[in-house]
């Protein structure tokens, strides 16, 4: 029997440089085309559509183990921490 293993997380950013929505989006789908490239996840952003500076973005990963999905999580965290576009507010992370 295989074993599959869901890792879900949510972070709020801040954006704080985004003058308009469009400039949001500009910065959301950089970081977002990123995240798929550098650590194969889903994400997108799941809440505060209508704020500049703000967005909550929703990531997902499969795994065939639970301490990958929580390294491949706590990997894209770290990164969103890096970034100097936005300022990782708060997340969350658990495994289904």
């Amino acid at each position: 029997m295989t074993i599959m293993v869901i890792g879900v997380g949510t972070a709020t950013l801040r954006l704080a440089g985004a003058r308009s929505l469009k400039d949001k989006r500009r910065v959301l789908k950089s970081i977002l085309a990123r995240l798929h490239n550098r650590f194969n996840v889903a994400a997108a952003e799941v809440d505060y559509q209508d704020s500049h500076q703000k967005a909550e973005v929703g990531i997902a990963c499969v795994s065939t183990s639970g301490s990958h999905a929580s390294q491949v999580l706590a990997a894209v965290m770290g990164f969103l921490e890096a970034e100097d576009a936005i300022e990782l507010m708060a997340y969350h992370t658990e495994l289904l």
